[in-house]
């Protein structure tokens, strides 16, 4: 009878030990889980380029009592150098607040320029004393190319024309990334060359252009060399350049020779005065305005009748480009000539090319052929009052 009744209380001691063990069981077990960090980002996967320097913003939240917890970097691939900031200052540990406030910090990453490609990991520690932690694995696929790359090209980069041409090339500019940039748009041109931008469909030259993501925009890209630039084939590279990237593409210009002279005086003055008979001289001022030497120049004259032109150097035997040469010519009218306004054309040739000017010539008569002239009309005057005088009256 006693061996039943003590195992009986036995048995409800055994029970009520359990029933206590399975309870406190059960509230360390809800404990453990009230508590706890979290750490996190929005992007735990990730591309980038051997050479790259990469920041990752890391979150952390606290199911638990705001504690101050200890961050480091568990583990970073072979060669690569990081290192986590909180404002611009390296940090060990963050304070993480209870409940729906995060706790941010920012993971600076140094990608060695000699990275081969394939994937990488990352591991971040956050952990605090009473044994709560949590850790966040980055994986980073480096490529040679990263996919985010944008895009700076023209369809037809090269174009052929004379010197005082315009080229024009149509030109795309494409933001692959997942934000917003800006481009700094830019040309190395020649000394002298002008190079405009403008957005398809506008006629505002632009420095700069704000893509969106995914986005696309067009662009005429205007190429202007000197009208003496030397005929041959020119490079101009342009450049489209943001926080992120820079773009880069090359325009090719084939100028071609261009013939162009031109023939006027020092001053610009297409006139002078003079006497019959006597020579006058006239400096003429000849302009080569091809982009290549012009040989063998002749100076030649129309003039009216009975007058003589003359050059002191009557054929020029080269002009460089862009150079201009002065030569005289003597101008002689007829001895014959009455005063009045005379028009002389005197015309610089070459075989490729030639120019002319029209002078305006004021010829003058002798001042003793005036006085003649004035007695000539004296005695006529005299002559027919003394006819009136002596027939007036029959």
């Amino acid at each position: 009878m006693i061996g039943k009744t003590f195992t009986r209380k036995a048995a409800r001691t055994g029970m009520a030990v359990a029933a206590a063990l399975v309870l406190t069981a059960g509230m360390g077990m809800t404990a453990h889980a009230e508590g706890g960090l979290d750490i996190h980002t929005d992007y735990p996967g990730m591309t980038a380029k051997a050479g790259d320097s990469l920041t990752v913003a890391i979150d952390m939240d606290n199911s638990g009592s705001a504690c101050d917890a200890d961050l480091s970097i568990r583990s970073l691939p072979e060669g690569w150098d990081g290192y986590i900031a909180g404002g611009s200052s390296r940090i060990t540990k963050i304070h993480v607040p209870n409940g729906t406030d995060s706790a941010t910090a920012t993971l600076h990453l140094e990608v060695p320029a000699d990275t081969a490609d394939g994937n990488y990991e990352v591991e971040i520690q956050a952990s605090e004393s009473n044994g709560s932690s949590d850790t966040l694995v980055l994986s980073l696929d480096v490529n040679q190319l990263e996919v985010t790359q944008g895009d700076f090209s023209s369809e037809y980069p090269e174009q052929e024309g004379a010197a005082d041409t315009s080229f024009t090339f149509n030109a795309t500019l494409i933001n692959n990334s997942t934000a917003e940039q800006t481009y700094s748009l830019s040309a190395n041109a020649p000394d002298g060359w002008q190079v405009a931008f403008k957005p398809n469909g506008e006629s505002t030259q632009v420095a700069s252009l704000t893509l969106d993501p995914a986005v696309s925009q067009g662009l005429s890209i205007t190429v202007t060399p000197p009208n003496t630039v030397e005929a041959g084939e020119y490079t101009i590279p342009c450049s489209a350049i943001s926080a992120e990237e820079s773009l880069d593409m090359e325009l090719s210009v084939k100028v071609t020779e261009k013939y162009e002279i031109d023939l006027t005086t020092p001053d610009g003055r297409l006139s002078f005065d003079t006497h019959a008979g006597k020579e006058s001289d006239v400096t003429l001022s000849i302009t080569n305005n091809s982009n290549v030497a012009v040989e063998n120049v002749n100076l030649t004259a129309y003039a009216p009748t009975d007058w003589s032109v003359s050059f002191d150097t009557p054929t020029i035997d080269v002009i460089e480009a862009g150079a201009t040469v002065e030569a005289a010519a003597h101008v002689t009218p007829s001895s014959e000539a009455i005063t009045g306004d005379y028009a002389v054309t005197i015309t610089a040739s070459s075989s490729a090319v030639s120019d002319s000017a029209e002078f305006r010539v004021a010829v003058e008569t002798s001042v003793v052929w005036g006085f003649a002239a004035i007695l000539i009309i004296v005695l006529l005057l005299l002559g027919i009052g003394h006819v009136f005088k002596k027939y007036g009256r029959r």
